[in-house]
């Protein structure tokens, strides 16, 4: 699945915490780039098929997050420590205005981002991802985020990696995509970071008002959580738009990919006429 990135640099952002692996590519034909962030427990290649059909017209950024794929080894990770290294690789590629295209975790990571350097943003689309805000989440909720580290240990670790990659995929293309990115974790790691990806969020949660243009993507058939029943009363209550991904999962953008290019084509040529 490589093959799909490239033409993309392969880089580093070196911390205290580990290093950070990101790509990007030299593309400079617009005034902003497009910048992926994957989800909990998969890597920069689940948007791979957003990459090579993007990175023709637009600079694109894309990562392995703290503490996942070739971002290992990375001690304390926490959504605070993410964004700030966020923005240090956008300063490194002198990237100062992009839309932020996050999946799941990655949807987290923006908000947080935003909640600190909003300035970079001219857009948002959240993939399968669900909203800042204490009214969304009951204590119910909350309490059952915390738990996920010890529930995950009552699983086989091949057992748990199979069920992981099954809940969040519609097709055998994603499904194996997910499988790959979860190869190398031991259950140990891999327990660890499910649990810190879910509670971390729970730290960094606030009211939160968007100010750039945003789009919400759900899959059809994304059983992860309560993230469409979270999607629709985000829709509601903000007035953004939500859009149905057909034949897709949690991991909607590489299930459908060809629904998931053309909203985000659609997204850009909102952009692109409300600055007009």
């Amino acid at each position: 699945m490589e093959e799909e990135l490239k033409g993309m640099l392969s880089k580093q952002l070196v911390t205290k915490n580990g290093n950070v692996a990101y790509w990007v590519n030299s593309c400079s034909d617009q005034a902003y780039a497009l910048v992926f962030l994957h989800g909990l427990t998969a890597d920069h290649t689940l948007f791979e098929k957003q990459i090579s059909y993007f990175m023709k017209r637009f600079q694109v950024l894309c990562w392995d997050a703290p503490a996942h794929g070739k971002s290992r080894p990375y001690t304390h990770f926490s959504y605070y420590n993410a964004v700030d290294h966020l923005k240090d690789i956008l300063e490194k590629e002198q990237i100062s205005k992009a839309v932020f295209i996050g999946q799941s975790m990655g949807g987290f990571i923006i908000q947080t981002f935003l909640k600190r350097y909003a300035e970079f943003a001219i857009g948002f689309i959240g993939i399968d991802t669900t909203p800042f805000g204490s009214m969304y989440y009951s204590k119910a909720d909350q309490w059952w985020l915390r738990q996920v580290e010890w529930m995950s240990y009552c699983y086989p670790h091949k057992v748990l990696v199979k069920a992981i990659a099954k809940s969040c995929t519609y097709t055998q293309y994603a499904y194996e995509n997910m499988l790959t990115a979860l190869d190398g974790y031991t259950k140990r790691e891999l327990c660890h970071l499910m649990g810190i990806g879910f509670a971390g969020f729970l730290e960094e949660n606030c009211d939160l008002v968007i100010k750039c243009p945003v789009r919400i993507l759900v899959g059809k058939y994304d059983k992860t959580g309560k993230v469409k029943k979270y999607c629709r009363r985000w829709s509601e209550k903000t007035g953004y738009s939500l859009h149905i991904i057909e034949k897709a999962a949690h991991n909607a953008n590489i299930d459908n990919y060809k629904q998931v290019n053309a909203e985000i084509e659609e997204f850009l040529l909102d952009l692109q006429i409300r600055k007009e």
